[in-house]
């Protein structure tokens, strides 16, 4: 299947951001919303089983870059700098004389400034890990709306976006590609945002007739059974995976008519999935499939012709992917294993892949073709402020052959005690490979009951109570009129108090709510 190149192949990756793998008609939930990544995937090479390692923006990002674990970066949570290294991917592919760009959401510089960190800012050249061409906003979704806002040039000048966002960044990266030399083969990242929310409207935004278009769509297996708030925004999350489908199918045509299209490798996945807040507040940040499992498929040289393939892969396997598909061998320190050297039987297959999840909890996760195994440990402030804890608790356990919605969690089910216990000692081997720690896991039931009202509860959390809602409307309502708290609803409350404790007028009232959050549990 793989054809003799006489020049190294262009690579472009074309990364999404929160998108679930069964938005793919291959997968039997859907029709017609992606019908040029369907038919890419029947002609080229369909992965069934591929994940994320980390389930929110930045860290996985960072993953992406530095073929690395968040935990190996530092990258555990949004708002973290990736480090400059020689190592990360934009610098190894211009090393190995590609012409590197990158179009749309980084999402891996954070200011010093901890209310700013991360947000809309744009990114100093020595922090753009390799790429030369840059066209970008830190992140996308706060310094841009679905028809307007702006992002940054290679000198950090704001352009603005004119129509739609993922059509305008197509055009860009289209306008690239026209411009650029042939001398050298390229490396491009077209980084979208959709279909992630829009963060400050606090919904899904799909282009104009999307509610109509998919107001019938059948929902997924898990959506089917649990509540959240996938009734008003499922129908504009498919309207923009449409979207970005028709944009895969206008930039595949430029490359045909530009005589491109048979030298260059077209990889398409996105960072993380989304479960519409039915596993936690917010939309990702959990181990289940709905958060880790994401579509992707690739096609070009080395990928055409092999469908559907069952290999686990994960997004640390497509540096070393892109690597190999250059004629390039990776940096020691990379963690996954090239895709088309496994499916050429060149090296060996996955039985398992894993996930480490910060920012809702402290938590790790393995995942074989059968068994869903996840531990966490520490508070919701841990989960904001430690990438690790000592102690983790046995949490989730889903067996998925018989249960893949993973609507019936057996993790203190007995029945299944020898399970767990192998799964066990693979989760701590990863770990002590990865992290280099030597945690314990304990059985959940030997979990400390938490207290029923803390402020270990999120802001989302408190809401969703009548009681402590009642006495946030009396001590502290003022932040439930506020944008910029409740774009933090989903931060554990004693990490909103360090910041709002500095504030005298407010610092008295948040030690009165305490104590009166407090005496709900008596």
């Amino acid at each position: 299947m793989q054809t003799k190149q006489t020049k190294r192949p262009n690579i472009i990756l074309f990364l999404t951001d929160q998108q679930r793998w069964d938005t793919l008609s291959h997968f039997g939930v859907q029709s017609g919303v992606t019908p040029n990544l369907d038919r890419l995937g029947e002609t080229g090479t369909l992965f069934e089983r591929f994940f994320t390692v980390q389930p929110v923006c930045g860290p996985a990002r960072a993953c992406l870059q530095s073929g690395r674990y968040a935990s190996e970066t530092g990258n555990y949570k949004n708002g973290r700098t990736l480090p400059p290294c020689n190592d990360n991917l934009g610098e190894q592919m211009k090393q190995a004389g590609y012409d590197t760009a990158y179009v749309g959401k980084w999402h891996i510089f954070g200011d010093k400034n901890p209310f700013l960190r991360g947000i809309g800012y744009d990114v100093p050249a020595q922090y753009r890990a390799g790429y030369d061409y840059w066209l970008a906003s830190n992140a996308l979704e706060f310094t841009s709306h679905i028809e307007d806002g702006y992002v940054f040039d290679n000198r950090n000048k704001k352009v603005p976006i004119v129509g739609n966002r993922v059509d305008f960044l197509t055009d860009r990266a289209i306008e690239y590609l026209r411009n650029r030399g042939r001398e050298k083969s390229f490396f491009l990242i077209l980084s979208q945002l959709e279909p992630h929310q829009q963060n400050d409207l606090g919904r899904f935004c799909g282009p104009p007739g999307s509610k109509e278009r998919f107001k019938d769509a059948p929902l997924p297996e898990d959506l089917k059974h649990l509540k959240g708030d996938y009734p008003e925004n499922f129908a504009d999350y498919l309207g923009a995976c449409a979207k970005l489908d028709e944009n895969v199918g206008k930039l595949e045509a430029y490359l045909r008519e530009s005589g491109q299209w048979d030298d260059t490798l077209l990889i398409y996945t996105s960072d993380h999935g989304c479960h519409f807040k039915t596993r936690n507040g917010e939309y990702k940040r959990s181990c289940h499939d709905a958060s880790l499992r994401t579509p992707c498929v690739m096609h070009g040289p080395g990928f055409v012709g092999r469908g559907a393939v069952g290999e686990l892969g994960e997004i640390i396997d497509l540096p070393p992917t892109i690597l190999h598909a250059a004629g390039v061998s990776s940096p020691a320190c990379y963690r996954g294993s090239p895709l088309g050297a496994r499916l050429d039987g060149a090296a060996p297959e996955k039985d398992a892949v894993f996930a480490q999840i910060s920012e809702s909890e402290t938590g790790r996760c393995m995942r074989t073709k059968r068994w869903k195994y996840g531990v966490s440990g520490g508070s919701s402030f841990d989960a904001l402020t430690k990438q690790s804890v000592d102690t983790y608790y046995e949490t989730y356990l889903y067996d998925l052959d018989a249960d893949p919605a993973e609507l019936t969690n057996l993790a203190g089910d007995e029945r299944y005690a020898a399970v767990r216990e192998e799964l066990r000692g693979r989760l701590l081997g990863w770990i002590s490979e990865v992290e280099r720690a030597t945690p314990q896991i304990l059985p959940l039931s030997a979990r400390p009951e938490k207290k029923r009202y803390s402020f270990d509860m999120t802001l989302y959390q408190m809401k969703q109570d009548e009681k402590s809602m009642a006495l946030l409307q009396e001590h502290l309502p003022m932040l439930l009129k506020s944008k910029a708290v409740r774009l933090g609803e989903n931060l554990s409350f004693e990490f909103l108090k360090q910041y709002m404790v500095k504030v005298p007028f407010l610092g008295r009232k948040v030690k009165k709510f305490e104590s009166a959050l407090d005496r709900l549990n008596d």
